[in-house]
């Protein structure tokens, strides 16, 4: 293109050449013509006429060219420097079909292309950040100075506003082992290169009050360091649980095998026990034998109402038929206590229920109350409506609860009395279950207690879909 323009002002130079000619050739036409015998003094001087009159056609037209080009390359300049300072919506305005306005079209096309490659590249970075505020895991970049470059919205509610690109991170972050991670993996071995550097891992207990964290800082190739923080505290917490809940069983077993064990062992070593001796001592291997059997079974039935596979087959039920087969599947049971089970009314009202699960509900915690109802000698369940569910209680009129085990009577194998419950043969799992099962109902469930007075344990129901609260007073 160059050539070309370069062409075209040599092409004009030439005109003007000619242009001097002609005028030239005309004057020395008409000198020839008035006088053949003129003098050279009059020849100097219409050639210098002539000169002046050429050059002051030439002027102009050199101005007014050099002009239109200048300007718009000054237009082509401006147009550069906004590109340089980031606005891609500038345009070049095309006047010709000559050189200069093919290369403006060209940076016009130029201009509409970074447009989309940046317009792509925001897309990317924004679904970028998108991706990484949806992740579980904390993600924070550091630079090699040790300043946060960037960082997800699940580090900055864990960090809160300290965390800000820019800033020290030890200054957001306090926790020894994240900074020593950062620290080794930031360290680069003269003798190998940054593939060879090591990601760094760790185990964070003071970041967060009551979480744990598992570090993983990896280097970036252009320097910097990548950090993902793993929360582990519901694995750290159901592994906690799983090894109290084996130490529990063993230790619930090992009591009754023990007990066995010696006895049988008496029995063994005395080739001639006498009858009532004997009598005596398998009554008390059949007594935890049978206790064995329903931490057993009662194990079973926990993982049974624990599993993700468990199935209720709910159906529309009236509250008060479900208190009352509790009381007539139940009575039998404080015949020989001398306790009365008796009847607190319930509603009509229909609610969604295992009718199976529900029995078993109403057994445990009517047997729970049984434990300790003696006192009282009675012990009431009922059911009254609420808005838009039925509250179910099973009450005891014993010596009650203290206020520090309302919380957790409903964990596994957790006893208020050990040596008493044990001894009335529990197994410390009948109102876990009883949680699961009202849980899996979408129920709810509590316990309420005041010391010398007795203790209740409210639980809730739906009610069945479509059915509306009556407006009668509530029971």
């Amino acid at each position: 293109m160059t050539s070309r323009v370069f062409t075209k002002l040599l092409g004009l130079f030439v005109v003007l050449l000619v242009f001097y000619t002609v005028v030239m050739e005309f004057v020395f036409r008409s000198m020839v013509e008035q006088s053949a015998g003129g003098t050279l003094r009059l020849l100097g001087r219409e050639a210098l006429w002539s000169g002046l009159i050429a050059l002051a056609v030439a002027l102009p037209v050199a101005a007014w060219v050099a002009g239109g080009i200048s300007a718009r390359i000054d237009r082509v300049v401006a147009f550069a420097r906004r590109i340089a300072d980031g606005d891609l919506s500038a345009r070049l305005t095309l006047t010709g079909k000559d050189e200069l306005s093919a290369m403006e079209a060209a940076l016009n096309q130029t201009v509409e292309r970074l447009g989309q490659n940046f317009a792509e590249i925001e897309s990317r970075r924004q679904e970028l950040a998108a991706m990484l505020d949806s992740m579980q895991e904390a993600v924070v970049a550091i630079t090699p100075e040790g300043l946060v470059r960037w960082s997800n919205a699940v580090m900055q509610r864990i960090a809160g506003t300290q965390i800000r690109p820019g800033r020290p991170l030890v200054h957001s972050v306090r926790d020894p082992e994240v900074l020593a991670c950062v620290r080794g993996a930031l360290e680069r071995d003269p003798g190998h290169s940054s593939e060879h550097t090591q990601v760094r891992f760790g185990r964070a207990s003071s970041l967060a009050p009551g979480r744990i964290f598992e570090i993983n800082a990896a280097p970036l190739p252009s320097g910097g360091v990548l950090v993902v923080l793993h929360d582990v505290t519901a694995i750290e917490a159901a592994e906690k649980s799983r090894r109290d809940f084996i130490a529990n069983v063993s230790h619930e077993l090992r009591t009754p095998l023990t007990s066995i064990q010696g006895y049988v062992e008496t029995l063994v070593e005395d080739p001639h026990p006498r009858p009532d001796t004997t009598r005596e001592f398998l009554g008390i291997i059949l007594k935890n034998a049978t206790r064995m059997n329903r931490l057993t079974e009662d194990l079973l039935a926990l993982a049974g109402v624990e599993s993700p596979d468990y199935r209720l087959a709910l159906q529309p039920t009236r509250a008060s038929a479900l208190v009352q087969d509790a009381i007539d599947a139940l009575g039998g049971i404080v015949v020989d206590s001398e306790v009365e089970l008796e009847s607190a009314g319930a509603p009509d009202s229909i609610v969604m229920a295992d009718p199976d699960a529900m029995n078993q509900v109403f057994g445990n915690l009517i047997e729970n109350a049984l434990k300790y109802a003696k006192a009282g000698r009675r012990i009431r369940v009922g059911a009254r409506l609420l808005d838009a569910e039925v509250e179910f209680s099973v009450q005891d009129f014993g010596p009650g609860i203290a206020s520090e085990h309302l919380g957790r009577i409903f964990e596994r194998f957790y006893r208020i009395d050990k040596a008493r419950s044990r001894e009335s043969g529990g197994t410390g799992l009948g109102l876990a279950i009883v949680k699961h099962i009202v849980m899996a109902h979408g129920g709810r469930i509590w316990a309420e207690s005041e010391l010398g007075k007795g203790a209740a344990f409210h639980f809730t129901l739906p009610l069945a879909p479509g059915v509306q609260p009556p407006l009668a007073p509530r029971l």
